[in-house]
């Protein structure tokens, strides 16, 4: 976990490895009032609606990251797109 504080904001955020859950009990706690994601986002074009809808999230594809071409980002299916 890696915590940023901007000074004079006094906002807290932090980031590595949260998952959903983890991220939500962060905030609620007051540990911080920002997470933020990475692979998470990447593989999940709506991953704001999804933690809301507390839905499954697509895994990341580490073999694609840093690629030349589109695959691995732009080609992960959105949350309605995995029901058709």
């Amino acid at each position: 976990m890696t915590v940023f504080s901007a000074p004079g904001s006094g906002r807290i955020l932090t980031a590595g490895g949260y998952t959903c859950k983890t991220a939500c009990a962060t905030v609620q706690s007051g540990v911080a009032d920002l997470v933020a994601f990475g692979k998470a986002y990447i593989a999940n074009p709506d991953l704001a609606e999804r933690i809301r809808a507390h839905a499954s999230l697509n895994d990341p594809d580490r073999d694609t990251f840093y690629g030349e071409g589109e695959e691995g980002y732009i080609d992960y299916p959105f949350m309605d797109q995995r029901a058709a």
